[in-house]
């Protein structure tokens, strides 16, 4: 259904790349006639599920003039049911080669803008405005620092749909008892689920591992600069000893911060001091560093 009315123009030159023909030997196809065998050292690996990919667009929740920005578009798998769905797309593409045959695959496609160049040294907002929206197969070795920059500064998207590793997806959406820097990270920035797990054998190549859909909703907290500053120089300190008791982290990680103002800020915020840096919730940062504030 996606690929009817005004979605047809935009899958005509990769019919076989449409959901009802995707498959790895369609795909394996695609990219050897155009000559763009996948680079291993950009991590890439197309998708080449039709289900799948009806699911990612599914849970993207596209409405029709609604901004999307694509990170890793690839030969345009994804990127023609977005727009078939009526989004308006920015396609941000690494490889010089993609990005020349994505021109060219949707030459006639005015609701898409191809950005060529790595999204890490992109500013968001020089190329859209709120609302807007993520989806992305992110490169594995790209996840944290992609989000850290998308999540870190304006203008944040207002839900996100992004293809990881599925060890990192769990990771990022673990609760307290398995959290890390990432997951304290992202989960303060948005309400994140691992929506689904993706088997390897639905990309070409296949990859090594297992994916996963990670989908977010952005959060309108958020603290001023200098507080944020200081929630990040907090739980980074706790996670140099994420198994240690959280009362002795803070202040060995802290130099200058006293043990006595660590165990009253823990009694003020109610946190056991024999709690473990990786148990504690979002929430339980956020009141720990307004105990502890300023920080030395």
């Amino acid at each position: 259904p996606l690929a009817q009315a005004g979605g047809l123009s935009v899958v005509r030159e990769g019919h076989e790349l449409d959901p009802a023909h995707l498959g790895p030997e369609a795909v394996e196809r695609y990219l050897r006639r155009h000559r763009l065998g996948a680079r291993k050292s950009l991590s890439q690996n197309h998708l080449a599920d039709g289900q799948v990919l009806e699911r990612i667009v599914e849970l993207a929740g596209v409405r029709p003039g609604e901004r999307i920005v694509e990170v890793g578009p690839g030969v345009g798998i994804l990127t023609a049911q977005l727009l078939a769905a009526g989004a308006s797309v920015t396609a941000v593409e690494l490889d010089p080669r993609l990005a020349e045959h994505l021109r060219t695959r949707f030459e006639d496609e005015p609701a898409l803008a191809l950005v060529e160049g790595d999204v890490l040294d992109l500013e968001i907002g020089d190329v859209v405005t709120q609302p807007w929206a993520l989806v992305a197969n992110v490169p594995y070795h790209i996840t944290s620092p992609m989000l850290h920059h998308v999540l870190g500064t304006e203008p944040r998207p207002g839900r996100f749909v992004m293809m990881v590793q599925r060890e990192v997806a769990e990771r990022i959406a673990a609760p307290p008892g398995g959290m890390s820097y990432l997951s304290v990270f992202v989960q303060y920035h948005a309400q994140v689920e691992l929506a689904f797990t993706v088997p390897a054998a639905a990309y070409e190549p296949a990859p090594e591992v297992d994916s996963a859909i990670l989908v977010g909703v952005t959060s309108a907290r958020r603290l001023d600069e200098a507080d944020e500053d200081e929630l990040w120089r907090l739980v980074q300190a706790g996670f140099r000893e994420r198994r240690k008791m959280i009362h002795n982290v803070l202040s060995r990680q802290l130099p200058g911060l006293e043990r006595e103002r660590v165990e009253a800020a823990l009694a003020t915020t109610g946190v056991a001091p024999e709690r473990r840096p990786q148990t504690l919730s979002v929430e339980e940062w956020l009141a720990l560093r307004e105990a502890l504030t300023p920080l030395p």
